[in-house]
């Protein structure tokens, strides 16, 4: 027997321990993935990859990438490897393959995924491949543990990485492989290099056929070498896959044809509108992939004009699939219903996820989970240590839990064999038992985005604009699709630079991106187009001269390339509802900013009847406006913010939607005769209700225009509203003018919107409330222009304090962006890269929490998810209404009433350092959670028998009509806008 046939039947790639009680020869598992990536090849991706990879490998896209995927593992044929487990290194030292004077620490230093690209960087050349071609395959095998590493790091101890007849062995590995898949080795080295974008996402795929082919369960250990052979391991992978019921998105067939006359209508069931149509109109006259921005007033149909885009362009590029992306996790829920919706069209049986860390408390997607075993999705994620982006176990875990040190690359190596407990962390014990179930694989850690269709919070999107560990993985799940982002005006300079670096990737890759607002500054308009162009050209600087500016609103802008230079195009359509007066006015307030004062207000405006809103800008300005209101109307006030828990926010906003909703709805309960809802920024953001009377704190006018969209938003008989109200009326609180004085405004707001963008919407209020009011929508664009703008605005006696605040403002921007800029996964200056090589490199921190990585991606300070609970007066604990939880809070884990109030009772603290540090270092599960895998990861706030508690040196008590009350009120956290937290 040669010295490689002897080789291929003793080096093992799998302990007993990770191959299900028996070891697995290498060259089984390296077969086992690579008929694994056969099947992702055959049965996952979108047609657009497909074609991609085949465009630059000849027409052999998949055998390159199952190629690939089988030897993602070949690293391991080498002694630093094989010396890991001492049973099984003895055994093949008897077989003659022996590692003299390589020391322990050599061989955890030199890591089996680095040995892996330094094998085939060697031996590729050496029969026939380009180097070109090895430049950007070495990388994806380097990095499929998660990080890509640089060519400096392939530097290697000789003896750890093989000497003697380890080279010979190595390559045999590789030509086995090879010859089992039945490729021409040399021939496929012919491949040119793809775009940088396409190697991340292929990097990912890699990943994703490894986890699959790492489940034990499915894929048992081979230490029997006559055992091992493609046949057999095609046998397996077909078997796993019928059984975890995996299979990619839509088929082209079952998008509607191009030339569907109104295919809003056919989708729908209403005729489409003139901006709706626009937008399809633009997007079949695309030439490809692009950029398409959708500007049009609240209420207009942009979600239904960007579905049915959505479909043109994916029936034109090639994908299969879209994510949404939301501003907030409120805002995702009722897009997920609306997704849902509009698949029973397309496809009733596309997997779909909701994507954020509450989705749990969400009703249709908890039905959806009822369909799946969970067993094994939640019981190994400690082992491995990944988020679980579906939140359906680690969404409020603590530190150790997620894994997540080490994000940027700077630390230890992974440990042996994380990708199988990876696979265990998503698996079910029972088969997926019909479409819905067929999503179950996909829900596991660090994998939302590979589900076809996803809606979830825009963080998901952002996240793949960082230099973190697995971000492939989001790359993976991102191709193929079409991707659509509501609400982008949300975005403040931090976060924008996450969203432009993900333009540029996602246009790298040939990703259709449709981009959605009602309230779109110009020059973010032209700085989402620079970024598309940018990484569509790669190229840092783009022609944008031809960049037209619209002329009306709604208005539709695409853009794309055409013959390797940037192109563009730019219709505007009418309102589906001309424009209406909205009179503006401004509450006369004193310096003390009363609460008082704004309650008076309301009662004179529906002491008669009425439905009004009234948006504060802290959560401690609208509980003391509450608490005024509630005592002149009692039950017909309802307040809604962040800090309820769960369960109490997702009941007072279901209440609210049901009485103010559109009319009409089955089984919409009557419009109340009387209501005030007091709101914080929660009911900026698809908040579907519709109000006479809108009472709103002084906010950047584009966010006052979001709370506007609340006002008289549904067609309804005026005689719904009371005579005084059948005008739009705005009133403008916590603003106050002196004469010719600098306005004031509370401190409050000051510190959540700095004084810039204050004046600048002060001088606009003011003008409206002096002149004719607003006409909505047709204002609106010049309004947000004039925020943004650099025109002077306001009286001569207010110019040197907008002088000094734009000078705040512009040096406090600059300061964001380069913070940023630390952080983005790429960036202008590494456009031009040909691989991945040294994407990890230059990490900046080491982010162990998913609090720490949201809160990297908002530039907000760290905030921690609690569950509230009470301290029994005669020992043990109780939920928030009194039932009993034991000694330890074990009640939880044989009573689902129980767990539910209790799960219900999580909530976001406030983003106070001091109260993040002593959560981090205090709050802990109860000791009877440990058998639960959400509960476990679940920090626990304890209340006394007041429902308080003191932490962090503030006192912190629960009220059921107030909410999370704080003793020390309108902590700043920094000038920028704030992202609510639902």
């Amino acid at each position: 027997m040669s010295v490689e046939s002897l080789a291929l039947g003793v080096v093992w790639g799998k302990s007993a321990e990770n191959g299900g009680g028996s070891m697995h020869l290498l060259l089984g598992h390296l077969l086992d993935t690579a008929a694994v990536g056969e099947l992702v090849w055959d049965r996952y991706l979108a047609p657009v990859i497909r074609e991609r990879l085949d465009a630059v490998s000849g027409g052999q896209g998949r055998a390159l990438f199952a190629l690939v995927c089988g030897l993602h593992d070949v690293g391991k044929a080498t002694p630093a490897f094989q010396m890991k487990d001492d049973g099984l290194a003895a055994r093949v030292r008897v077989a003659g393959f022996d590692w003299k004077g390589v020391s322990p620490q050599q061989g955890r230093r030199w890591h089996h995924t680095r040995a892996g690209a330094v094998i085939l960087r060697d031996y590729l050349p050496q029969v026939g491949w380009s180097r070109q071609a090895c430049n950007w395959v070495w990388p994806l095998v380097a990095g499929h543990h998660g990080r890509i590493p640089g060519r400096d790091k392939l530097v290697h101890p000789g003896v750890a990485h093989g000497v003697g007849p380890w080279p010979q062995v190595q390559q045999a590995f590789v030509d086995r492989v090879a010859a089992d898949l039945g490729v021409d080795l040399p021939d496929l080295g012919k491949a040119s290099t793809p775009n940088r974008g396409d190697q991340l996402a292929l990097a990912g795929l890699v990943i994703m056929a490894d986890w699959i082919a790492s489940d034990h369960k499915n894929f048992g250990g081979l230490a029997d070498p006559g055992k091992v052979s493609m046949a057999a391991a095609r046998g397996r992978a077909h078997e796993a896959w019928e059984k975890l019921g995996l299979r990619g998105g839509w088929r082209r067939a079952n998008l509607v044809p191009e030339d569907q006359p109104d295919l809003v209508r056919h989708r729908f069931g209403k005729a489409a509108r003139a901006a709706q149509s626009a937008a399809v109109e633009m997007a079949r006259n695309m030439p490809g992939t692009g950029l398409l921005i959708l500007e049009a007033p609240m209420g207009e149909g942009k979600t239904e004009a960007a579905f049915a885009a959505a479909e043109i362009l994916a029936a034109k590029v090639g994908a299969d699939g879209v994510y949404v992306g939301m501003p907030t996790q409120a805002t995702s829920d009722p897009m997920f219903s609306r997704v849902r919706a509009w698949l029973a069209a397309v496809d009733a049986e596309v997997p779909v996820g909701l994507l954020h860390g509450r989705a749990r408390f969400n009703p249709e997607w908890a039905a959806l989970r009822s369909q799946i075993s969970f067993a094994g999705v939640h019981d190994d994620l400690d082992d491995f240590g990944l988020t679980d982006d579906y939140g359906l176990g680690d969404a409020f875990g603590l530190g150790d839990a997620f894994g997540l040190g080490d994000a940027f690359g700077l630390g230890v190596e992974v440990g042996v064999d994380d990708e199988s407990r990876a696979s265990a962390a998503a698996r079910s014990e029972t088969p997926p038992t019909g479409p819905v179930a067929a999503a179950e694989w996909f829900l596991g850690a660090k994998r939302g985005l590979l589900a076809p269709v996803t809606v979830g919070t825009v963080d998901q999107l952002l996240h793949a604009a960082t230099r973190t560990k697995y971000v492939m993985l989001r790359h993976a799940g991102l191709a193929g699709r079409v991707v659509i982002l509501d609400e982008v005006h949300a975005y403040d300079v931090y976060m924008a630079q996450f969203l432009f670096e993900a333009l540029r990737w996602l246009a790298d890759s040939g990703v259709p991106v449709i981009v959605l607002s009602a309230t779109l500054p110009p020059a973010l308009r032209e700085q989402l187009a620079r970024a598309y162009l940018q990484g569509a050209l790669q190229c840092r600087d783009v022609d944008l001269a031809a960049l037209p500016t619209p002329v009306g609103y709604p208005s539709t802008t695409a853009v794309f390339t055409r013959g390797g230079k940037p192109d563009f195009t730019s219709v505007s359509a009418q309102p589906w509802r001309p424009s209406a007066s909205v009179n503006v006015r401004i509450l006369d307030e004193d310096d003390a900013f009363d609460p008082r004062t704004v309650a008076a207000a309301v009662t004179r405006a529906v002491g008669d009847g009425g439905c009004a809103l009234v948006v504060c800008n802290t959560v401690r300005r609208a509980q003391d406006v509450h608490a005024e209101l509630t005592a002149a109307f009692g039950a017909d006030v309802v307040l809604l913010h962040s800090r309820f828990t769960a369960a109490e926010r997702a009941r007072r906003t279901a209440e609210v939607v049901d009485r103010l909703g559109p009319p009409r709805r089955e089984g919409a309960a009557p419009r109340p005769k009387r209501l005030v809802v007091v709101a914080t920024q929660v009911a900026e953001q698809s908040f579907d209700v519709d109000v006479d009377v809108l009472i709103t704190d002084l906010a950047p006018v584009d966010l006052v225009l979001q709370r506007v969209g609340r006002l008289h938003r549904h067609e309804r008989p005026s005689s719904d509203r009371p005579a005084n109200l059948r005008r739009p009326q705005v009133l403008v609180s916590g603003l106050r003018l002196t004469g010719e004085d600098v306005p004031r405004y509370p401190e409050g707001s000051r510190a959540v919107y700095g004084d810039h963008l204050l004046l600048r919407a002060a001088a606009l209020v003011v003008d409206a409330a002096e002149d004719a009011g607003w006409s909505i929508p047709a204002d609106v664009p010049g309004l947000v222009a004039a925020l943004y703008g650099e025109a002077s605005l306001g009286p001569s006696g207010w110019s040197e304090a907008f002088a000094v605040a734009r000078t705040a403002w512009e040096v406090d921007e600059e300061r964001r962006r380069v913070n940023a800029s630390a952080f983005l996964l790429g960036g202008e200056d590494r456009l031009r890269l040909p691989t991945l090589a040294g994407l990890h490199d230059n990490g900046t921190a080491a982010l162990e929490t998913e609090e720490r990585v949201a809160a990297v991606v908002r530039d907000g300070a760290e905030s921690i998810e609690v569950v509230l609970v009470r301290r029994a007066p005669a020992g043990g604990y109780l939920t928030l209404s009194g039932r009993r939880l034991g000694p330890t809070g074990e009640v939880a884990m044989s009573d689902d009433t129980v767990l539910e109030e209790v799960v219900g009772s999580v909530i976001r603290l406030p983003a106070v350092p001091e109260l993040t540090a002593a959560a981090r270092a205090t709050l802990i599960p109860l000791p009877g959670w440990a058998g639960d895998p959400w509960l476990r990861r679940t920090r626990a706030l304890i209340l006394d028998n007041q429902h308080a508690a003191t932490l962090g040196g503030r006192d912190l008590r629960y009220d059921n009509n107030l909410g999370l009350v704080v003793s020390a009120a309108n902590v700043p956290t920094g000038r920028r806008r704030v992202h609510p937290t639902p």
